[in-house]
């Protein structure tokens, strides 16, 4: 029976048993488990709750707005005749591909301005196909191939039985401005524009602990991959319709890597449009690699043939289109995945369409502002704006919203701002920016 027996302190603030948490802030329960775990939450816990907070418990809904969710209770009318009607979504998302499968980015300047952590519901989501409805208590994560042990792991065992970690982490769709690519050149997929981007704390287990528990072959003895699928039937094409990838053996045993199986993000369980009950997050790769819903981990000797891995996400040499690379089997090589961020930058302020007041100081300035981020733990050190067509450049003051890991890395995006004078932003024919990372990438003229 669902119960409460695995409720400990979390920290000062927070209660977690895995799928009911109870903080300072706010009280948040899974609807699925609300009416079994409303009679058996514990006297001295239930003690803590106002009024409003017991009728959350009991009906199995948020009693306060935590600012990094800003829960979303209705059911959209777009959502009404579709596979995922069962879902609540915030209503200011930008929907990019129709009313199914369910793509969509938060407008611009909502999403900067709500800060360096982008709230739950206003986080970008990238779906292939229908959400799977699945049950935290009976969902499983299988560990099999190349182990000793396999292994096949509830819920309650990735909570209780390893060690849990937090990693924030800017998650991006390698296709975040691609609405801009395609006005220069058609691409394949649909048009993002600046948003599919978000940064959120993001709490599980390490991927090595998993492959260690489970006695997971060396390099040695032939393992070279870990492949990472999700649920069978969620997408349309493939093999039993599982979207997958694989990471490298050597990658996922990397501590410095972070990678991990996380169950929760921004400190609640995961929503069902972010991979409820469990998924992957791999801090400066592309969203692509971050499976949803995840069910299976696979040690391997080879690297994955899922369709979606091996014709999806890459980058083809120069004069490679889709037809050349469909008869010549590009899509086929590995040298050509997208694995990790390419280093970004881009403005947000002034806003499309803004409406700036002319002021009768020549003295008055504007402040310019935007955000950057790069791929593999590598920090942006620069952004530069310039007003006159890239002849001259300014340099931008960078604001960082964490410290780097413990082995050095940075994994979220970073936000910039430079001042300039109001007539010159006037004068400006148009306003480049451009970002450099600490590998000395640097981002394209065009």
């Amino acid at each position: 029976m669902v119960g409460v027996k695995h409720l400990r302190p979390f920290d000062d603030k927070v209660f977690d048993a895995g799928f009911v948490y109870i903080s300072a802030y706010d009280i948040w329960v899974d609807p699925n488990h609300a009416a079994a775990l409303a009679a058996r939450v514990p006297t001295n816990v239930r003690s803590k709750l106002d009024d409003e907070q017991r009728r959350s418990l009991i009906l199995g809904r948020t009693g306060r707005d935590w600012p990094l969710h800003e829960t979303v209770s209705a059911i959209d009318r777009r959502d009404e005749c579709t596979p995922d009607r069962w879902i609540p979504r915030h209503p200011h998302l930008i929907r990019l591909s129709g009313r199914h499968p369910f793509n969509c980015e938060t407008p611009l300047q909502d999403l900067v301005q709500k800060g360096f952590i982008t709230p739950t519901s206003l986080h970008f989501v990238r779906n292939h196909g229908a959400v799977p409805n699945l049950s935290w208590d009976t969902h499983m994560l299988s560990v099999t191939g190349l182990v000793d042990k396999p292994t096949r792991f509830t819920m309650a065992d990735l909570v209780t039985k390893f060690d849990q970690v937090t990693v924030s982490a800017t998650l991006v769709c390698v296709g975040n401005r691609r609405k801009e690519q395609n006005l220069v050149k058609k691409t394949k997929g649909f048009s993002w524009g600046a948003s599919a981007v978000g940064t959120g704390k993001w709490t599980g287990v390490r991927l090595r602990d998993l492959l260690q528990k489970c006695y997971a072959h060396s390099y040695q003895a032939g393992a070279r991959h870990v492949h990472l699928n999700g649920m069978e039937r969620e997408v349309p094409l493939g093999k039993m319709g599982c979207y997958g990838t694989s990471v490298p053996l050597c990658s996922a045993n990397n501590a410095a890597n972070d990678i991990i199986i996380a169950y929760k993000h921004n400190g609640k369980v995961l929503t069902p449009d972010h991979g409820y009950p469990v998924r992957v997050i791999i801090p400066g790769g592309i969203g692509a690699r971050m499976i949803k819903w995840l069910s299976e981990i696979v040690v391997s000797s080879t690297e994955t043939d899922n369709w979606y891995h091996l014709n999806d996400n890459k980058i083809l040499p120069a004069g490679v289109d889709e037809e050349r690379a469909d008869k010549e089997g590009f899509w086929l090589n590995p040298d050509f995945a997208i694995n990790e961020l390419s280093i970004q930058s881009i403005i947000t302020s002034p806003a499309h369409g803004e409406l700036v007041q002319i002021a009768a100081s020549p003295s008055t300035t504007y402040t310019v502002k935007g955000y950057a981020y790069s791929g593999g733990g590598r920090k942006v050190i620069t952004v530069e704006l310039s007003l006159d067509g890239g002849n001259t450049w300014l340099i931008s003051r960078i604001t960082r919203g964490e410290e780097p890991s413990e082995y050095g890395k940075h994994w979220c995006w970073v936000f910039w701002e430079v001042q300039v004078p109001l007539m010159s932003l006037f004068a400006a024919v148009e306003l480049r920016c451009r970002a450099v990372d600490s590998s000395n990438n640097a981002q394209p003229e065009k």
